[in-house]
């Protein structure tokens, strides 16, 4: 995608105009990675939030009975909504717990949300302050189709965006980033929220349903309500903030071979689809 390849060179030309080392960015939440899993477990980030935050959420097993429909499962890998699988019904669920190979990566059941818009917050807080943030960015997610509970996502085309951020007050950004602050010490974060309304989410009223910390895309560069030269002026704000924010890592902090672990697995992950696709064609 040309957006994430100018973000990417972007940074670069900060970290090296800040005399930054670029690959220290993979460090900027190393806290919250999972080394024995090798991924950003989303489990580990629902132990973050707040329980009022918090919606319903555990590992799936044959046990699990929902209590009500929709529910969502979702890889405990995911990003950018790949993998996941709404459920309306037990027989729904049955297909697709049957359809699992046993050695897939653990999926999760997930409750919905009962907000009745999307949104997704994109953060990034400096490592000097654990309240201020740098950025702070709202954009509404909408679908096309009449469907109340979606998977929405960059590679869903019925999914867009428009920036909600200059809608809010001062009072009520900073309200919101209060509320932020509590859910995790995340230093670049997008937060996918649920809520009846924007003023909701500056009250506090709603639910976390995801929180991506690897390479998360700044959703306000896809809005459709942002001209051409707002989203590279903020291409250009971001990517700053991202090498300022890296260059104030703790020499002393312990690094983590994050991107490597992360493309181990992904690679381990992919190995697996194909040798299963194999057998099942094998089979046929």
């Amino acid at each position: 995608m040309i957006i994430r390849s100018l973000l990417v060179l972007g940074f670069i030309w900060h970290a090296v105009r800040l005399r930054v080392k670029p690959w220290l960015f993979f460090q900027l939440n190393a806290k919250y990675f999972n080394e024995s899993k090798g991924l950003y477990s989303k489990l580990d980030m629902d132990q973050s939030l707040p329980r009022r935050w918090r919606l319903k959420q555990s590992l799936d097993t044959d046990g699990i009975k929902p209590e009500h429909y929709p529910v969502f499962l979702k890889p405990e890998w995911g990003q950018n909504s790949a993998g996941v699988i709404r459920i309306d019904n037990d027989i729904q669920l049955e297909a697709a717990r049957a359809s699992r190979s046993q050695d897939s990566v653990p999926y999760l059941i997930q409750e919905g949300a009962q907000g009745k818009r999307e949104f997704e917050v994109f953060v990034i807080r400096s490592l000097e302050s654990t309240k201020s943030f740098k950025t702070l960015s709202v954009t509404q997610v909408l679908n096309t189709s009449n469907d109340s509970h979606p998977v929405n996502g960059i590679y869903n085309s019925e999914t867009f965006y428009l920036d909600k951020t200059s809608e809010l007050s001062k009072e009520q950004t900073e309200n919101l980033g209060l509320h932020l602050s509590q859910a995790g010490q995340f230093r670049m974060a997008r937060y996918g929220i649920r809520a009846d309304s924007i003023e909701a989410i500056a009250r506090g009223d709603f639910k976390i349903f995801e929180v991506n910390l690897f390479l998360p895309m700044p959703l306000a560069l896809l809005s459709r309500n942002l001209g051409a030269f707002k989203k590279f002026k903020l291409m250009g704000q971001l990517t700053r903030q991202l090498a300022e924010v890296t260059d104030e890592i703790p020499k002393a902090q312990e690094q983590k071979s994050i991107f490597f672990r992360k493309l181990f697995f992904l690679n381990r992950l992919n190995f697996k689809k194909l040798s299963a696709k194999a057998e099942e064609e094998m089979v046929l």
